[in-house]
Order: C-alpha cells, then structure tokens, then sequence
C-alpha cells in the first residue's frame, strides 16, 4: 500500500470513528454523513492503487464500480452501499434534520465498517477479501 492509500484509509477510519461519536451523540445525520466518507475515502485508495484519482464523488462511484464490481474483484453490494452512502449524505447535509433515521444511520455504519473491511483486506492482498467474488 503506498502512503497515499495509507492516507485515504487512515481518514476513512477517522471518518468511521467520528461517525460512531456522532451517534453516541444523538446526531443521527451526521454519523450517516461521515459514514459516507469512510466509504468514499476507503474506495479512493482502492482507485489508487489503479493509477486512478478522481475529483467529483460520482466519478469514483463509476469508476469503482468499473474496476472492482463489474471486473469481480469485490461485490456489487459494496458498490450499493456506496452509492446509497451518497443519497443519505445529501438528505443528510442538505435536507432536514430528520432527514436521516436512526435506522438509517445504524445502517449506513454497517456499510461503511463493511466497505472499509474489504478494501483494508483487498489493499493489504492484492486480491478479493475471502469469500468474495
């Protein structure tokens, strides 16, 4: 892993633990949103490791979707989870406060411990976590 993608998943775990804080907090909506970043941060390094840096979230969402869901590297469901991650954040940031359910939030924290276990597992391999495609 090369020190940027230590970098990226160094923050997508900040962003994980700031997410865990947030709800402990009753913020609901901001874990959900930070959540979000972990996720992206840790699919940043991934794309990294591809000669691949992006600046808008919708081009990372493609291009990992391209080079690790659609080529099988990693499942489908982490590519939903990224992409839903995205929807919540908006609601979250730029909707209402009730935006984002508790139900929700929990969810996209499962998500976001799960995207960042298999990407820390693919970059520490080279290869699928085991068990995935």
């Amino acid at each position: 892993m090369t020190p940027e993608q230590q970098e990226l998943i160094g923050q997508a775990k900040v962003s994980l633990e700031a997410a865990g804080v947030l709800r402990r907090e009753g913020f609901p909506q901001f874990a959900a949103s930070r959540a979000y970043y972990a996720m992206f941060y840790a699919a940043e390094a991934l794309l990294l490791g591809k000669g691949l840096a992006f600046s808008k979230h919708g081009a990372v969402h493609a291009a990992f979707g391209k080079e690790f869901v659609k080529s099988g590297l990693l499942p489908a469901d982490l590519h939903r989870s990224l992409i839903r991650g995205l929807e919540v954040r908006s609601a979250a940031d730029y909707g209402r406060a009730s935006a984002v359910t508790d139900q929700e939030m929990e969810q996209q924290i499962r998500n976001a411990e799960a995207f960042l276990s298999a990407a820390e597992r693919f970059l520490a391999s080279g290869s699928p976590p085991a068990g995935d495609p």
